[in-house]
């Protein structure tokens, strides 16, 4: 009786390991944002005190706005402040150098070399 107790639970605790280091990945196109800034409001935040900055941000879906000032295949950067890093091509016609654009992404972090604020799985709002 003693090996089917030791056996059920060594299969809970498997199971429940297996459930939290595997879970669904974030859809972040679904989530709402809990943060709606521009790229010079966040960028003054980091600047001002960027560890209580990061751990206010990290990994929450948020909602930046600005101006482009770069392009690229898969990414975007808002006035030379925030990085938008998109799961595929851009491919809206749109989009030019210095319009006007909102964009919801993860935060993943800032850069302190290049004082950047890191989003992934970005969408264009």
């Amino acid at each position: 009786m003693r090996r089917y107790l030791i056996l059920i639970a060594i299969v809970i605790i498997a199971f429940i390991g297996y459930n939290y280091l595997y879970k669904e990945h974030r859809n972040i196109e679904g989530e709402h944002a809990q943060y709606s800034l521009t790229a010079q409001q966040i960028h003054t935040e980091f600047n001002d005190d960027a560890v209580v900055s990061q751990k206010k941000y990290l990994n929450k879906t948020i909602e930046i706005s600005g101006l482009v000032s770069e392009i690229n295949k898969t990414e975007i950067t808002i006035g030379d402040m925030v990085f938008c890093q998109f799961l595929e091509p851009i491919t809206q016609q749109g989009i030019q150098l210095n319009s006007k654009i909102t964009v919801k992404g993860r935060f993943i972090g800032y850069d302190d070399l290049l004082e950047q604020v890191k989003l992934d799985q970005c969408i264009i709002n």
